[in-house]
């Protein structure tokens, strides 16, 4: 009896060892399974945003001011989800440029601009500099005055000058009529008024594909006949400009669409007198007052500089204060939200681009802190 005792307490203390052992066991494959859980865990953690300085990475060149006024500053690993973000078509990462119709403005502007800005300067007769860009507009203003010029458009390149009266020797502009499918793209050189009084300053507009910025309409609602050769929302098209001795010479290509180029002396005038301003003009801009005449030497000693990205020209003043740039449209006070829930904004995509800046280029601080 006592040795019957005795196998059956080895018995179970085997059992019980088993036991112990399987449960260790089971807790070890357990607690594998939970560090296997976290690790695939970590795995699935999202991306870190994609900034613009990754889709395009030129910005050490630049300053970007918002579309509330503000200078950002050099733009790389930055965002700003009411102006400046990135966003994926379904091929391609892209930049996006926002600026409301109303809103705070940068230096003189009537116009808000979400826009980059060149930190360095060149001075066109000993210039060799040349930006290029891919993009595509998105958005124009659903509402302004069909007779005033600048309503539905927006401006997505430009050459300006630092120094002087700060004109501008190019702006590339996009512009779309409410309704129809297609838009403009045309550009301006504007004059370098001579003296000191600049108000009879005036710009002279070539139609790229489309209209050119004299093509308005016949009253507030009534808008012109659709271009035929135009450009749609959201259809890319490319743009190069290059200064070299003096010389501004465009180049714009689009698929589906003649690719046209264009030249400009910058150094030397050809509206040094009031018989030289053209037809355009006189109908345009000399009934209200702006009939100067440019320096012989145009902007020969002036420091330029690029810019790109999107310079909303349809604002909430009334067209009677121009009838040129001043469109009546729906700013709601002033609150960004509300123009971009029912359109009143531009918006413009930018695939690529690049600039290369000659040797003889200098510092556009002083623009910078006469402006900002």
């Amino acid at each position: 009896m006592k040795l019957s005792n005795k196998k059956m307490i080895s018995k179970v203390s085997n059992l019980l060892k088993i036991s112990i052992l399987l449960v260790l066991f089971s807790c070890n494959q357990k607690a594998k399974k939970t560090d296997s859980s976290i690790i695939n865990s970590d795995k699935k953690e999202p991306k870190n945003n994609v900034y613009a300085s990754d889709v395009i990475p030129f910005f050490d060149h630049w300053k970007l001011i918002l579309g509330d006024g503000s200078n950002a500053g050099i733009a790389n690993n930055f965002e700003n989800k009411d102006f400046f973000f990135t966003s994926n078509d379904g091929k391609n990462d892209w930049v996006v440029f926002k600026a409301p119709n109303g809103g705070d403005t940068h230096g003189t502007s009537n116009n808000t601009r979400t826009e980059l800005a060149q930190a360095k300067k060149w001075y066109p007769k000993t210039a060799d500099d040349k930006l290029t860009a891919s993009l595509k507009v998105m958005n124009v203003s659903a509402t302004g005055d069909a007779r005033v010029a600048a309503s539905y458009s927006v401006v997505v390149g430009q050459i300006h000058s630092a120094d002087g009266h700060e004109n501008e020797p190019l702006k590339i502009f996009y512009k779309k009529f409410p309704g129809h499918t297609k838009g403009s793209v045309f550009w301006h050189y504007e004059i370098n008024t001579k003296g000191e009084d600049n108000s009879g300053r005036w710009d002279f507009s070539s139609a790229v594909w489309g209209y050119d910025f004299s093509v308005v309409g016949t009253d507030v609602n009534t808008y012109p006949e659709e271009p035929k050769d135009g450009i749609s929302l959201g259809e890319e098209f490319s743009y190069e400009i290059k200064v070299k001795d003096g010389i501004m010479t465009l180049k714009f290509m689009s698929e589906g669409h003649e690719t046209k180029t264009f030249s400009k002396n910058l150094i030397k005038s050809e509206y040094t007198t009031k018989a030289d301003i053209p037809l355009q003009t006189q109908k345009l801009f000399v009934p209200i007052g702006q009939d100067g005449v440019e320096r012989k030497e145009a902007y020969t000693g002036e420091g330029c500089f690029f810019k790109l990205g999107a310079y909303n020209q349809t604002n909430g003043k009334s067209p009677e204060v121009n009838k040129n740039w001043c469109s009546g449209a729906e700013i709601h006070g002033g609150d960004i939200q509300k123009q971009y829930e029912d359109g009143n904004y531009a918006e413009v995509w930018f695939k690529t681009a690049s600039i290369y800046i000659s040797n003889t280029a200098v510092s556009n601080k002083e623009y910078f802190t006469k402006n900002d």
